[in-house]
């Protein structure tokens, strides 16, 4: 049937559908507005509630941890709830658990937390006792981090259904590209709005004022958000637009078994990548901050202004690694060499990161870091082609999810042994050192188990 004129034209179609993806915007930024509040704010919470670096660490790792499972069940509750009661039940059940932060001040600075575990032991070379202990107050932010992790991990797996309900296949990835700017609007936000709220208000209020910010965006989204074919405020020719544009009938995608994923090399090869290079980027969510205070001695707004510096830097990458990719297929060059030459330069970039506890001022340390993490977002932008390059069609959300589980769970290791490599040493050093050799070593890796990037079929 040949198309209308109203399905050929955005602008005769109408364009309530924008409305819904400026909702979903506001999703992703209040998310990582509750993620990052911590990091800005360890300075004073240390200082008022008796951590060390250690029990910081712990509470950085509750929520990769937590994070990790998150992401791994939210895109099934959400099949099973739907997108407009599964988004709603995330954001409240996160917001509810960045307000809980605040309600630690109630807990008794000089309570103690302590708690025995088994854990092996290469030494004694069998399973041992091993024993937790920590301020309660941080035990208690431990606890309001793994609910932050698990319901936060449900947003972009609830976002990108929410897409697929209210566009046309050929505006989706517009859509998803503009709602997922939401993350990089609140990374840049967040260290400037806390740190203003935290000089007046105090730190809980901080916690109460940016965890309600969720519930106020719930009361929005359960009054907007409807399927296309039950929303009042879409006209006609917008819905006979979306639903042009969509296929009749949805593909489900296909289940397919973890185990036999690791059946082929180029999973082995994402994997091992994700371990070894993808908790840099948590790493730089909850410790850069503290990084910048200890090494140029900041006070807190001044430290807060620098980390949303960082993160503006950080944004470029993901949009200069796939052009760079493209600029190279464009000009002739194979799909193996574009790719891993992209993937090579993010991995040189990143390796001068080593030299930022020694920079002598802290524009140059931002510079270097923030360097750091734009390579970041671009090797990650190739990594995710990587996988859509060489896997059949039907695996690529497995592997992707599978990697996503993999790499947020090693980053709960890595954010531990960070906290616990401050507590001994009392520098950086260590840690950037490691994450500056980690995407070169996962480059070597991914070129001995992929020597030659194929389409798949």
């Amino acid at each position: 049937m040949r198309p209308t004129r109203a399905t050929e034209s955005k602008p005769g179609a109408g364009n309530f559908r924008w409305v819904i993806c400026a909702l979903l915007f506001f999703s992703v930024a209040i998310n990582y507005i509750d993620r990052l509040v911590i990091g800005i704010l360890k300075k004073p919470l240390s200082e008022q509630l008796g951590w060390n670096d250690s029990d910081y660490g712990n509470i950085a790792a509750a929520f990769s941890f937590a994070y990790a499972f998150g992401y791994l069940i939210g895109g099934r509750l959400t099949d099973r709830l739907g997108v407009k009661r599964g988004l709603s039940l995330f954001v409240l059940c996160w917001s509810a658990a960045a307000m809980a932060h605040g309600f630690c001040g109630l807990i008794g600075v000089t309570d103690h937390f302590r708690m025995q575990y088994p854990w092996f032991s290469w030494t004694e070379k069998g399973i041992v006792w091993m024993t937790l202990a920590m301020p309660m107050t941080a035990a208690g932010f431990m606890l309001a981090r793994i609910v932050l992790g698990l319901s936060q991990g449900g947003n972009f797996p609830a976002a990108i259904k929410a897409v697929a309900e209210w566009y046309p296949v050929k505006e989706r990835a517009l859509a998803t590209g503009w709602f997922n700017t939401g993350t990089n609007v609140g990374a840049i936000l967040c260290p400037i709005a806390v740190a203003w709220m935290f000089q007046r208000i105090g730190w809980e209020a901080t916690f109460y004022v940016t965890g309600a910010t969720g519930f106020v965006w719930v009361i929005a989204w359960w009054m907007v958000y409807d399927s296309p074919e039950k929303h009042r405020r879409l006209s006609a020719s917008e819905l006979e637009y979306i639903r042009s544009g969509q296929p009749a009938v949805e593909v489900m995608p296909v289940k397919v078994p973890w185990l036999s994923l690791f059946g082929y090399r180029a999973v082995w090869a994402y994997v091992l990548a994700g371990i070894l290079a993808a908790p840099a980027w948590g790493f730089y969510q909850f410790f850069i901050p503290d990084f910048l205070t200890k090494s140029f001695h900041l006070d807190l707004q001044t430290t807060a202004n620098w980390t949303g510096v960082f993160f503006a830097i950080a944004i470029a990458g993901g949009v200069a690694g796939g052009w760079l990719a493209k600029k190279l297929l464009n000009r002739g060059w194979s799909l193996n060499a574009a790719r891993k030459f992209s993937m090579l330069m993010c991995a040189l970039a990143v390796v001068p990161v080593f030299f930022a506890p020694y920079a002598r001022s802290v524009w140059l340390a931002v510079l270097i870091v923030g360097i750091a993490g734009s390579a970041h977002q671009g090797w990650s932008a190739n990594l995710f082609s990587l996988v859509s390059d060489t896997m059949p069609k039907e695996t690529i959300s497995s592997v992707v999810g599978l990697g996503g589980f993999v790499a947020y769970f090693a980053g709960g290791f890595v954010n531990k042994m960070t906290g616990d490599v401050l507590q001994k040493t009392g520098s950086y050093v260590l840690v950037f050192a490691y994450f500056s050799g980690m995407y070169v070593l996962s480059l070597i890796a991914i070129q001995l188990l992929v020597p030659k990037i194929k389409p798949s079929a």
